[in-house]
């Protein structure tokens, strides 16, 4: 019976498709009388068959090896473009995980939409989520991965922009989708040029061709750096970072996704291309510097935010960073462990904040307080969540980081000093947060807040369970063994003065987040050098100013110069051509006088004058 289920793996992105596909009755108003939860039910069902299906064929995969499944695509001359789904336990664990976290955001949903009058609409894209994000997952070719990422792109951005007559979710949307674009149209490029130089288009092709590739070092440095442009986009990172922040505008159910296994999708495209970026040490470098520098600035913007879903969405590009960095060092199974441990833990951290802004009807967290003793079970996501994304002991993540030093000791000193810095400004920023909107005296939004209905705490319970048995799945799956061949070096000086300093960043960060004065009116502070760090870190680093005066600069006054070439130039030279037309028909038009020898002279003093210009014009 699982071997059914096996065979037949490749339906699972399929479930959500359907469900969207079935809420078209409700979502386009064709059904009226039945109301909207209908459209809900059915999508939910169908990500619960995908959720059994996946879990049931990742079972059946455990303990095998992976194969291929192709699928012939299109066939002409000597081009023949496949499909492939790769069938492993990477693979479905990834598919799996995706419809487990579709099925506790839709359920999460109900309760926090229950008021709205699109829900069928919603419920719809989110199937179309669902779908994209299970097949990326599932799939073996760079094309099909390419087309899904492009689907991606486009539910993201009908789900950022679903309350559509709110100006700032319209420009959230818009925003989102054209930063998005910037980067997939270099990773097409990179995709074609990849495809030009001999290997396939599967990902499981690259790691033999990689290794005999005859490609030149400039050549491999450019589409190294075209593939990771697509991931920077889709995972949030330096400088195309700006979106993820923005997107918060849309419904908090939808942000579960995007934080948790959104980003994680453009992260596992990355890892799957990991072969190409050995071929040029610039790419490689490149990634290390990328992932650096978001994760570091991504992490200091979190101290200076007062919109709680801000604060998380800027900590899940810093923890996006550091995937890239263990990709830029070729650590493809410490990447995909930080993916594995980040999405539970985020997608509970969200979960918890949707609650606390649907029965407080306020993002900002200088309004909030107190909320602990009338939340309690969402106070308890948040802290599980929050004790999950860091390195507090027994966290997933804690155990990932200790798993990347004592695989490799070679890890420079400063790789750990990013672990570290990163550890210890995201346990301090999510500790203030925790102090500020569950601790201290109730503000006048928070008096009267109560829990969350029951449709919003089971999803919670249900995370908090799972976050915490995350440490005993990566022991109980055997994900923390070394690979074969890699010596154990638990005497290492990295191992034994790294794990315990990763240790105590995690209790300092706690420590001055509990000691931090934290103040609710008037939290910009008066003196001049704290405020300019305040607003530096508020604003992104001013990131967004920059581009206005740099490239939309550009981009504005390129665009006024084609104007002007267009009417005055191009416009000017057909105006010409067609006046210089018309004169020349009404001249000639005297010259139809009916005799033939006329005509015959006139063709020979035109033929004449043409084989002049030919022979005296200097082609």
């Amino acid at each position: 019976m699982a071997d059914i289920f096996l065979q037949t793996c490749w339906f699972v992105p399929f479930y959500g498709a359907l469900g969207a596909l079935l809420t078209l009755p409700w979502s386009s108003g064709l059904l009226r009388q039945t109301g909207q939860r209908p459209a809900a039910y059915i999508n939910i069902l169908m990500t619960l068959l995908s959720l059994i299906h996946g879990g049931i064929a990742s079972y059946a995969i455990a303990g095998h090896d992976r194969y291929q499944l192709v699928f012939s695509w299109f066939q002409a001359a000597d081009l023949d473009v496949s499909l492939a789904i790769e069938v492993s336990s990477v693979s479905l664990g990834g598919a799996t995980l995706v419809a487990l976290l579709c099925f506790w955001a839709q359920i999460f949903g109900l309760g926090y939409l229950e008021k709205e009058a699109s829900l069928a609409r919603f419920y719809g894209l989110m199937g179309l989520f669902e779908a994209a994000l299970g097949g990326i997952a599932l799939s073996d070719s760079l094309l099909l991965s390419y087309g899904l990422l492009e689907m991606l792109t486009l539910s993201t951005y009908l789900l950022v922009g679903f309350w559509y007559a709110q100006p700032l979710v319209v420009t959230a949307a818009r925003d989102a989708f054209l930063t998005k674009r910037v980067g997939d149209i270099l990773l097409l490029m990179g995709i074609v040029a990849l495809s030009s130089y001999g290997t396939g288009l599967t990902f499981s092709e690259l790691e033999a061709w990689a290794a005999t590739s005859p490609v030149p070092d400039g050549v491999a440095t450019l589409i190294g750096l075209s593939l990771i442009a697509g991931p920077i986009g889709k995972c949030a990172q330096f400088p195309l970072h700006l979106w993820l922040d923005e997107a918060m505008e849309g419904p908090n159910p939808a942000s579960i996704l995007r934080n948790s296994v959104v980003v994680a999708a453009g992260a596992y495209v990355l890892i799957r291309l990991q072969p190409v970026f050995t071929l040029s040490p610039i790419a490689a470098d490149a990634l290390i510097l990328i992932g650096t520098i978001t994760a570091i600035g991504a992490s200091l913007m979190t101290l200076a935010q007062i919109d709680i879903k801000r604060t998380l969405s800027h900590s899940t590009s810093a923890f996006m960073g550091l995937v890239f960095v263990a990709v830029g060092c070729g650590q493809v199974d410490i990447a995909l462990l930080l993916l594995f441990a980040h999405a539970i833990a985020k997608a509970l951290m969200f979960m918890s904040i949707g609650g606390i802004i649907l029965n407080t009807n306020t993002q900002n967290i200088t309004e909030l307080g107190g909320l602990a003793s009338r939340m309690p079970i969402t106070a308890l996501a948040f802290l599980v969540g929050a004790a999950g994304s860091t390195c507090l002991l027994p966290s997933g993540v804690f155990l990932t980081f200790r798993h990347w030093l004592e695989e490799f000791p070679e890890i420079s000193p400063f790789g750990v000093a990013v672990l570290i810095i990163v550890n210890l400004v995201t346990t301090l920023s999510l500790t203030r947060l925790f102090r500020l909107v569950f601790l201290g005296v109730p503000q006048a939004k928070t008096r009267r807040a109560p829990e969350v209905n029951w449709l919003m705490a089971v999803p919670m319970l249900t995370l908090i369970v799972l976050t915490i048995l995350v440490p005993v799945a990566l022991y109980r799956w055997n994900l923390l063994a070394l690979p074969q061949g890699v010596p154990l070096v638990a005497n290492h000086a990295i191992v034994q003065f790294g794990t315990p300093l990763l240790i105590l960043s995690g209790f300092i960060g706690v420590g001055i987040g509990i000691m931090l004065p934290l103040l609710r009116t008037g939290a910009r502070s008066l003196n001049p050098t704290i405020r300019f760090c305040q607003d530096l870190l508020a604003y992104d680093f001013y990131v967004e100013r920059i581009y206005e005066v740099t490239v939309v600069w550009a981009v504005v006054r390129l665009s006024r110069l084609s104007v002007l070439f267009d009417r005055y130039v191009v416009d000017g030279l057909v105006n010409a051509t067609g006046l210089a037309t018309l004169f020349s028909g009404q001249a000639l038009r005297y010259s139809s006088s009916g005799q033939s020898q006329f005509y015959v002279l006139t063709i020979l003093l035109g033929t004449g004058l043409l084989v002049f210009l030919a022979m005296n014009l200097p082609f």
